[in-house]
């Protein structure tokens, strides 16, 4: 495949791709983006054989035989894990005669964090990774590409190529210059205030919290966390995504980036919260537990973010996907985008009908959400 005076190739994994070159692509500031997190993906079995994600990346090598741009990209036959939820375009499109599956899905596997989904320090080849996604679909017959969580800064990059954009609704935590807590807790009105402690008192009543990272992260750490992970996972998505030997390839490979807070009861941990740290963000992922204890699923997963936010000195808390519950908590609506390249010029032209009238009602959604945010209206 060719743009131009660029040549573009598609590897059958990162892992494939010398990890130096592959994170000199980047800011360094997203760890999902990291040759360590999408490698651990591969070869703890969480990706490729049965999963229905099989490793894709699309590269550019500069005119030294080195890495010059890269996509994070996999071919899907299904829409699990991803977040953005297009089964309705597949129902219709199967109903229609065609074939939704397989596609290609410019993503981090089961990571609804925003980040960076062109990845080069050159901006003039960004267009043609795009070109390249483009060309891969045209050429196998998938029925198209979707990018997923982009970064706020990249979606001009896929609007300028002609992709379609779809808006959504997540929830962030924002860090006001908070030096405390209590800082951010002044910011709330009153009521929300109280309630706000009543929930950690009430939370930490009879637990013990630990929040780990590196070295601190042991083996039976993360024993504990995979009995949680396992038990949410049954109860959201039918399976785990992950495999048990992916949490010990994560935390080998980026301990310093993940933070692992855990409560413990007697000595026993009995609930856990796993995070992972970047530049600028601290990013909710998986959370879990064996008891059923009031308000502890908030202080793991939302206060304790904000603590450590607070005391890593970084901006944002994103919390995962959905949600509606951590508007209360002093996590705002915020706009996240996916972008679309549909093959098909007449299922294009019904996607792009739909999303334009989509796209009314989560900004209606959304400024209705700020409207109810726990903070002082003065």
């Amino acid at each position: 495949m060719s743009e131009g005076a660029f040549t573009a190739r598609v590897a059958h994994g990162v892992g494939e791709l010398p990890a130096q070159q592959w994170d000199a692509l980047t800011d360094g500031g997203n760890p999902f983006v990291s040759h360590a997190f999408l490698t651990a993906l591969e070869q703890s079995g969480s990706v490729a054989g049965h999963s229905g994600w099989q490793p894709l990346p699309i590269a550019i090598d500069g005119p030294d035989g080195g890495l010059a741009a890269a996509l994070p990209a996999y071919l899907k036959e299904h829409s699990q894990g991803e977040y953005v939820f297009d089964h309705g375009w597949a129902d219709a499109w199967h109903r229609a005669g065609g074939a939704y599956y397989p596609k290609l899905q410019i993503a981090v596997p089961f990571t609804p964090a925003t980040g960076p989904r062109l990845l080069t320090p050159h901006p003039e080849l960004r267009l043609p990774l795009l070109r390249a996604a483009e060309t891969l679909c045209r050429d196998n017959g998938f029925s198209g590409a979707h990018a997923t969580f982009i970064a706020p800064e990249q979606v001009a990059d896929f609007e300028a190529a002609g992709w379609l954009l779809r808006d959504d609704i997540q929830f962030h935590w924002t860090n006001r210059g908070f030096a405390r807590f209590d800082d951010f807790l002044a910011t709330l009105s009153s009521r929300k205030r109280k309630d706000l402690r009543k929930e950690r008192v009430k939370a930490q009543e009879g637990v013990t919290i630990r929040a780990l990272r590196g070295d601190a992260i042991r083996p039976e750490h993360w024993d504990a966390f995979w009995g949680f992970y396992q038990d949410t996972g049954a109860r959201k998505w039918g399976s785990p995504y992950l495999t048990r030997s992916a949490f010990d390839m994560l935390g080998d490979a980026m301990g310093e980036r993940i933070l692992l807070v855990l409560a413990f009861i007697d000595g026993v941990a009995v609930a856990g919260a796993l995070n992972f740290i970047g530049a600028d963000a601290l990013y909710g992922r998986y959370w879990g537990a064996l008891i059923d204890k009031p308000f502890l699923h908030f202080e793991l997963c939302y206060y304790q973010a904000i603590d450590a936010a607070i005391a890593l000195g970084l901006s944002r808390v994103e919390a995962g996907a959905q949600g509606g519950h951590k508007l209360a908590r002093g996590y705002e609506p915020v706009r996240t985008v996916s972008a679309h390249y549909i093959v098909h010029p007449g299922f294009r032209r019904a996607v792009a009908d739909f999303l334009e009238q989509e796209r009314a009602g989560v900004a209606l959604d959304q400024l209705r959400l700020g409207e109810r945010t726990p903070f002082r209206k003065d």
